[in-house]
């Protein structure tokens, strides 16, 4: 937070705080070759699948070094040499983009299977049912996870989506499971059970995964408003911290050793993202047509 704060990552992020054990259990329980795709909210799913912490937080800052060399940002990380085909800000996006990538995969013979993070506001947009439905379809073996933690921005989502949320799932025949998402090594139990149904059944498989979000929606609320949910609520829900949870069951040593190294790894990511450069402007068009043409201006001349 404090590289928002001080606009070292400028724009802000979505921060994953209070939703961990999600995809650390779920990542866990992935091949290496096993591919993934994410959300807006996506640092945790792509630390999980293995992303250098370092590049991944130079790719926040906007450095040349970053995943993408700073051209993806917060929301759009991605490595695909790690299977993570990447984040991605529309939502309820991800879960076409898994079925469509892991179905061609399939075609050439492989036996990945894969697992796209959403939220519990996207089980309301059309692609992710139309995704549902053509996974179900071409058995195509995604895990399709969702994150509910209760709200969509500010939305509750008791307010916004109809009936249960597993059932929607479960109506294009689908196995469902549903799990306490702030328990890692519960999370880790089920999603290998589904990932191991996906994969030797060939079939798509849903998981509900019950959170809470600890920080408001995006860093930028900060500065706009407070956040709207009931005080008591956001007290309650701290109580549940899912990094508490499994730090409790270690050995007191074992415990602060890992601290200390978990500390160490991200003093020399911030250290590595600050000095690494900014992108050279020149260079802004690059990538962005598969050709490599630049775009022309109306008399024919390249910019």
């Amino acid at each position: 937070m404090r590289l928002v704060t001080e606009r070292a990552i400028v724009g802000g992020i979505h921060p994953y705080t209070g939703q961990e054990a999600i995809a650390a259990g779920v990542c866990a329980a992935l091949a290496c070759d096993d591919i993934l795709t994410s959300t807006h909210r996506g640092h945790g799913h792509v630390l999980a699948k293995g992303v250098d912490p370092a590049r991944l937080l130079a790719e926040l800052a906007g450095r040349s070094t970053g995943l993408n060399g700073g051209r993806g940002g917060s929301m759009h990380a991605a490595d695909f040499t790690l299977g993570i085909y990447g984040a991605n800000a529309i939502v309820g996006a991800a879960g076409a983009i898994a079925t469509g990538a892991l179905w061609a995969l399939r075609r050439q013979g492989g036996d990945q299977v894969g697992v796209s993070f959403f939220g519990d506001g996207a089980v309301n947009e059309g692609a992710l049912l139309e995704a549902f439905n053509l996974a179900a379809l071409w058995r195509v073996p995604v895990l399709f996870v969702c994150e509910n933690n209760g709200y969509a921005t500010t939305m509750p989502v008791e307010s916004a989506v109809a009936g249960s949320i597993p059932a929607r799932a479960a109506a294009f025949g689908m196995p469902t499971f549903q799990v306490d998402g702030q328990d890692v090594e519960l999370v880790y139990e089920v999603a290998e059970r589904a990932v191991t149904l996906a994969r030797t059944e060939v079939t798509p498989v849903f998981l509900e995964c019950a959170t809470y979000r600890f920080d408001a929606h995006h860093t930028f609320e900060r500065l706009v408003r407070t956040d709207q949910r009931p005080a008591a609520e956001l007290a309650s829900a701290r109580q549940r911290d899912p990094v508490r949870i499994a730090g409790d069951r270690l050995p007191a040593v074992d415990r602060a050793a890992i601290d200390d190294e978990v500390e160490a790894v991200l003093a020399a990511a911030v250290e590595f993202a600050l000095n690494s450069p900014h992108p050279d402007p020149a260079g802004a068009l690059d990538h962005l047509y598969a050709s490599g043409l630049k775009p022309r201006l109306r008399d024919g001349r390249q910019r």
